[in-house]
């Protein structure tokens, strides 16, 4: 069993997001060691990028804190080899397409096997352009994360069916961002992914209170939480490892029994 698969296994799961570098490599490790002795069962962390397209105001301003501390691809790979040392939770790159292409998909992948990266979540990336990727990917054994949005429609079960690790519920439109609130049908969505494949699906993009969390660990296999949690980065800079903690270990006493 992988360490992606080991998350989701009999129980549900919390997903923490965090920009990488922000606002250093350092506290990077430190901000995820302290989510998973909060509880959460795997941690994303973004690749910083000029121009997430897909992330609002917070991740934003995370992605440019992080660029501007110095933070590279190179430099994260050897957090994460790092990070590895102390701890066996699974971690996905968010990252998007660009910076992929310009690392190299061959070498990037070998990198991810190299330091314990499970698997890669590209925003920018459509579902007809995956098979370019997904193959490199398969033989270094990273999962590439499908997501699937209120937009997807007749797409659901064709994204689903050939989906990897877990699957990215987008709660929905337009970019990530806390939400007071969510009108997705997301019930519907996870019913029909459900018809076509047991791949788990966590829903994410504006969850950010621990009702929340509740209503779609209910629904859903996981809930994944973002910026919020990058909102306490940028309210406590180096300070917010206990913060951290704090907010995910409630986020996570939220999560559904059933």
């Amino acid at each position: 069993m992988n360490r992606i698969q080991n998350a989701f296994q009999d129980k549900k799961a919390f997903i923490g997001f965090i920009t990488a570098g922000d606002p250093s490599l350092d506290k990077t490790i430190e901000f995820v060691l302290e989510m998973e002795r909060a509880g959460a069962a795997l941690v994303e962390l973004g690749v910083p990028f000029s121009d997430p397209i897909a992330e609002g105001p917070v991740i934003q301003e995370a992605n440019l804190r992080a660029l501007e501390a110095g933070c590279t691809t190179d430099k994260l790979f050897e957090m994460v080899e790092r990070l590895r040392q102390k701890t066996q939770i699974p971690l996905v790159f968010l990252a998007y397409a660009n910076s992929l292409y310009k690392y190299g998909y061959e070498r990037f992948c070998e990198r991810c096997a190299e330091v314990g990266i499970d698997g890669v979540i590209i925003p920018d990336m459509p579902f007809e352009e995956k098979q370019e990727l997904a193959p490199i990917a398969r033989e270094h054994d990273v999962a590439v994360i499908s997501l699937i949005s209120p937009t997807s429609e007749k797409r659901i079960q064709m994204i689903a069916a050939e989906a990897d690790g877990f699957i990215y519920v987008v709660s929905s439109l337009g970019v990530t961002g806390v939400r007071d609130n969510i009108t997705t049908d997301v019930a519907s969505i996870v019913k029909t992914i459900r018809e076509v494949t047991d791949t788990p699906a966590a829903v994410g993009f504006g969850i950010n209170r621990k009702e929340q969390v509740t209503e779609y660990t209910t629904i859903a296999d996981g809930a994944i939480v973002g910026s919020a949690i990058v909102k306490l980065v940028a309210q406590y800079g180096e300070s917010a490892g206990p913060e951290i903690y704090k907010y995910v270990s409630e986020m996570v006493s939220g999560l559904a029994n059933e």
